[in-house]
């Protein structure tokens, strides 16, 4: 059968190509995509040419296992049912709802271990979010916060939404969001309308590292660095109290860090942490795996719906306006879907 997929050919530039799909093979399955999420992160690094290269574009997802380079098909948050399977597999599944990870495409193969059946009260759109919900999971488990502690979350895109949003369920003494978008600092403060310690600000008010820390006595505990912008780690370390953690979740790309350590920094005992979603931590490893740690997810995903995030929807042949709008206009989007309409292949 004819598929249909996003492919980024040069800087910028989007095509939808048609892909020949074989029946599926033994193990396999074929899935029909109902939505996909564009990360505004990761997927803005690839889009723009930002990437280091030769870099592959994640060693634990089978699809992406190839360098970053053009032309490159990349996403990793499809939701779709399953329209046909390979020889001696449970007929059972067909029909299910499942998550992939795996590039935007109308319909695709993949293994069937690989997808994961979607819990039944959630709905495909809020699925869509489980990716980034995994991430978020791991930011909270790699900065471990502690009873009463202050925690600074700089960056609300949706993982940095998702991260606070985690965050405000732990009995912390405060919590502190900055984003330079008051779209994105209002969907945080309307997502936990329920008593918090929540408060968040415009990264550009005046004399804020001074509010901030006589606010905190002296700097956070622990915080988040998911801006995507490499300054805002000289933010991050100007806030952060002695012997603090600093969580840095951003994918820099190519862009480079500039950190002023020879102040204050030298002296502080600062642990810098690099938190990353295709690994467990060491220490965690021993009681964690990536099944539990998604079913950790599945569950954080049925309480918070991030679904209300969702401010566009693109038919997939419109994709290029999708990247478009993140990149002109990212002060008016939170989370994009890309959304399909295709012909269920057995009719054809």
């Amino acid at each position: 059968m004819n598929a249909y997929a996003l492919y980024f050919t040069a800087p910028r530039q989007i095509q939808i190509l048609p892909v020949a799909l074989p029946p599926p093979g033994p193990g396999e399955a074929l899935i029909q995509t109902l939505c996909s999420a564009i990360s505004a992160g990761t997927e803005m690094l690839i889009y723009q040419n930002r990437f280091p290269p030769d870099l592959e574009a994640d060693s634990t997802i089978p699809k992406l296992r190839r360098p970053l380079a053009y032309p490159l098909r990349y996403g990793y948050a499809c939701v779709g049912r399953i329209l046909a399977l390979g020889p001696h597999l449970p007929p059972d599944w067909i029909g299910q709802l499942v998550f992939a990870f795996h590039p935007h495409a109308t319909h695709f193969i993949a293994p069937l271990a690989s997808l994961l059946p979607v819990p039944q009260a959630i709905p495909p759109e809020r699925a869509c979010f489980l990716a980034n919900m995994e991430t978020a999971v791991t930011l909270v488990h790699d900065g471990a916060p502690l009873l009463g502690e202050r925690v600074l979350v700089l960056g609300q895109g949706i993982v940095g939404l998702l991260t606070a949003s985690l965050l405000a369920g732990f009995p912390l003494e405060c919590l502190v969001a900055l984003d330079r978008y008051p779209r994105r600092r209002a969907a945080l403060a309307e997502a936990l309308s329920s008593p918090s310690p929540l408060r968040t600000h415009d990264p550009a008010e005046p004399d804020l590292h001074r509010i901030l820390l006589e606010f905190t006595h002296g700097g956070f505990d622990l915080t988040y660095e998911l801006t995507g912008n490499p300054d805002a780690l000289n933010d991050a370390i100007a806030l952060t109290r002695f012997s603090g953690r600093i969580v840095v979740g951003s994918w820099y790309g190519q862009k480079q860090a500039s950190l002023n350590l020879g102040g204050a920094f030298h002296r502080s005992r600062v642990r810098l942490i690099a938190s990353q979603v295709s690994t467990i931590a060491p220490e965690l490893s021993g009681r964690w795996d990536k099944a539990r740690r998604l079913q950790a997810a599945w569950n954080a995903l049925h309480h918070l719906h991030p679904e209300r995030w969702i401010t566009h929807r693109f038919p997939f042949d419109q994709a290029a306006q999708a990247y478009c709008l993140l990149e002109e206009h990212p002060h008016e989007a939170l989370q994009v879907l890309l959304v399909y309409d295709s012909p269920d292949p057995r009719k054809e």
